[in-house]
Order: structure tokens, then sequence, then C-alpha cells
């Protein structure tokens, strides 16, 4: 794995929007920003990161084992009710339990990974519910790889996994009429995202209509419509399931018709409880990181403090081998933490790097990498495209 520097495509940000991706360039406040060849405030193409065949074989290896470990501790959590160990309460672990039984079939998913100073790499979290980058990763990365090294390959087959999950999905639920893609309309990048899965379910066969998550409604009986009183049926949702998990609609859920992507079950696996849990199921597993419920786990040793449902690295805490505290702030850790063994991402020209591998239809199909000036990933970290060679 190295970082090398490339030259950025004439009007590459043109380049980008020609494909969907219009966010290439936001600030920390969500604002774009003006940018040229030499800067980048999320998309950066003067650098791309190359592989080894070795290292995408090794990634797509512990990808695939750490998806089937975590089916595992799904079956475990629910055959040992743990859902309290998780902050999960009665009535939702009852909808997750009906959704498992019911074998609710889930879209995709994104390992957030490091390779260790050894290559083995060992994984920080599962974003399981509502992971995103997903524009940037099946398709533009794609594009500037074809544009700027064309003799190599990457790891990429995300967007024809994509459709060919929704061709599945169609199938499985062949009586709906009608894909509901449900997002919150006033962010850009959910709104890219949920436009470029959209596209995927189109090319599947499905039809589709995109809609703003504030516009749903219900009859209060479990049935939820759109602004246009369409029923809904299969929805796919862009909004983490513990939210509305506790939202006004929560006790209508249990008696909904509605099928949701991702479904309830995956809630298990996007809270970072599973840690500890997977940990015990599987102690010494060369793909886990070290975790524990017990705050005097690592006293006296460098380690991160996570709490059980954080987005973007908010409210994450890690004590260093040099003995240094680095926090990022953020609202998180009400439901409790978990503590992680200290095991820090690779670093390339004083950047941290962070390599998430995307599973669809549990399946490895795919591979991001973010940067970030210090040890925490974050929402603004850069996104940079890659690519493996196979000498």
């Amino acid at each position: 794995m190295q970082r090398i520097p490339q030259t950025p495509r004439r009007n590459w940000p043109r380049e980008l929007e020609k494909v969907g991706f219009h966010f290439h360039s936001l600030d920390e406040f969500n604002v774009p920003r003006e940018v040229d060849d030499h800067t980048f405030f999320y998309w950066r193409e003067d650098a791309a990161y190359a592989f080894s065949k070795q290292e995408v074989e090794t990634l797509y290896a512990a990808a695939y084992d750490l998806n089937q470990r975590c089916l595992e501790a799904v079956q475990h959590v629910i055959d040992h009710d743990l859902f309290a160990r998780l902050a999960i309460d009665a009535d939702f672990a009852q909808l997750i339990r009906t959704s498992w039984d019911r074998d609710e079939p889930t879209l995709f998913g994104r390992f957030d990974m490091t390779l260790d100073p050894h290559g083995v790499p060992k994984l920080y979290e599962f974003n399981a519910d509502t992971p995103t980058s997903l524009i940037e990763s099946a398709v533009a990365q794609w594009y500037w790889k074809d544009a700027v090294q064309p003799q190599a390959d990457q790891f990429n087959s995300l967007h024809d996994a994509l459709v060919a999950r929704w061709q599945w999905l169609r199938n499985h639920y062949r009586n709906a009429s009608l894909l509901h893609l449900a997002c919150m309309f006033d962010s850009q990048e959910d709104v890219c995202n949920t436009e470029y899965l959209m596209d995927t379910a189109l090319q599947a066969g499905w039809s589709v209509k995109l809609i703003d998550l504030q516009d749903i409604g219900t009859d209060g009986r479990g049935n939820f419509y759109d602004a246009d009183n369409v029923p809904m049926e299969v929805v796919f949702k862009l909004y983490p399931w513990e939210w509305m998990a506790t939202s006004d609609y929560r006790d209508q859920l249990a008696h909904s018709p509605v099928r949701w992507v991702e479904p309830p079950w995956k809630a298990v696996l996007s809270n970072k409880a599973i840690l500890p849990i997977l940990w015990d199921l599987f102690p010494g597993h060369p793909n886990l990181i070290e975790a524990s419920f017990d705050p005097g786990h690592f006293a006296g040793k460098p380690h991160a403090k996570k709490p059980f449902l954080s987005r973007e690295g908010e409210s994450v805490t890690l004590l260093t081998p040099e003995g240094d505290r680095v926090h990022n702030p953020g609202e998180y850790g009400e439901e409790g933490f978990i503590y992680q063994a200290y095991e820090p991402a690779r670093r390339f020209d004083g950047r941290y790097t962070t390599l998430g591998v995307w599973i669809v239809d549990d399946v490895p199909s795919g591979l991001c990498v973010r940067e970030e000036s210090g040890p925490i990933a974050k929402n603004t970290s850069f996104f940079v495209p890659h690519y493996f060679t196979h000498a």
C-alpha cells in the first residue's frame, strides 16, 4: 500500500459532476468551496493509493470472513437476549427478532478497517445500516481510474453488485409495485447517494420514487404513505434504525406491512456494542481488535473509547501510547461506550488512512480510502481514489 502523487484531471470537478457526484468540494460546514488542481475539500485526486494484488485479496478474504462472523453474532444476541447490552429496548428487540426470523434481506454495508504493520486487516467498526460514500466509491473513482490509471485495476465491482442485488430484491418482493427511496433532502450528500441507489434500482427493473423523509405520513395503524398518499410497500431509507426506534411512529413499526432496506436486524451490527460481543465470541480472531464493555479493561494501556451509537467519529476518544488524549467532540454516548485496543491507522505523508470494504449480498464488492490529518476519521476526511496492479 502506497500513497502516490497524481496529476489531477483537467476540469476534474466537471468530470465528477457529469457522473452525478456533486458534493465533491463541501467543507466542514457543508458549504461548497472553490477548488483547483491544488485545493481539495473532500474528493482529492492529487494523490492515489496503490495496492498490490495480494493486499486486495487479503482485504477481500478478511471482509468475507468478518461478514460471516457478524451474522453469527446477530444470532448469538438473539439467542441469548443480549439486547439490553446494546441499549436496545424490548419493543425494538422484538422488531429485530421478527425481522431476523423472516430472513429479511439486506442490501449492503461497509467494514471500516486498517492494515496493521504486518499487513493484516483489522476491523474498526461495521457501517451496517446507513453507509454513505457510495457514488464516489462505485462510480467516481472508477472513471478516475479509467482516465488516469487505465492500465491498472481497482477493487470495485460495487455498481454491478448493487444492480444484481436489487434484481434479487425485485424478485423477492415481487408483489410490490413501487420502491420508495427516502432521505433528508436538506443534505446534498444524502440526496446524491440516494439518487445513485435509485439509479441502480432502476437498472434492476424497479419502479422507483425518491421522497423526503419529512414527507412520510402514517394512518396511525402502521401504514405509511408518501406526500401523494401513495402507500409505501418497500422502502430504502438513509436514516438510522436507532432514530426510527425513538421516533413518534415507533409504536407503529411492529404492525407495519412496510419492508425496510436495511431491515431492522441490521441495527444490531451498526451498534458498536457488537464489537466486544464479537471479541468474546471469537477471541484472538486475526481481523478483530480486542474490545470490552469494561472501562477498566485497558487501564493504563492505549485504547479507543467509542459510543455505542455515533457517526462520523463523533464523541470518540483515543489514549495514545505516548499518553496523549485525542478527543473528537460530539453529542453521542448516552447509551454507553465500548473500549477497543489501540490500533492506529496507517500513516502516509502524515495522513491517517481508513479502508472501507463494501459488502453486497454477503460478498466484498469494493474498496474506498479515506484520509485524515488526525487519528480519528470524520465526515470531512478526504476521499482518495485507489488502484492495484496484478504484478
